[in-house]
């Protein structure tokens, strides 16, 4: 089995704009919901899953020019394993995190696996 390192990823611009649109109570709701989902999701598939991975937070971008704080599209991660990548991506098509309006899961495949 190959290994997969599997971003979720959600558009600052969209985070901003669901923040200040949907009304709190709301925000809670849909979030508590989204990690119900998550987690039937994640035992459903427990066999592929390597590590759970963890939600992530604020970023430094660090350059020649020096740090600063950026906003990006990563939002969590997973290890998983899979017989291929398109094995592993057509785990995800029905992910509970493709319900958030332009939400996407990019899948990048271990190069350590694929050198042996």
């Amino acid at each position: 089995m190959k290994k997969f390192f599997v971003l979720f990823c959600i558009p600052a611009a969209a985070i901003q704009d669901w923040m200040t649109r949907v009304p709190e109570a709301e925000r809670n709701e849909q979030s508590r919901k989204m990690m119900e989902d998550w987690h039937t999701w994640l035992k459903a598939h427990d066999s592929m899953v390597l590590d759970k991975g963890r939600s992530l937070g604020k970023t430094k971008r660090v350059t020649a020019e020096g740090i600063q704080d950026v906003h990006n599209d990563l939002n969590w991660y997973l290890l998983i394993q899979a017989d291929s990548h398109e094995a592993a991506a057509e785990l995800f098509k029905d992910h509970p995190h493709l319900q958030i309006p332009t939400s996407y899961i990019e899948i990048i495949e271990s190069n350590r696996d694929s050198e042996r």
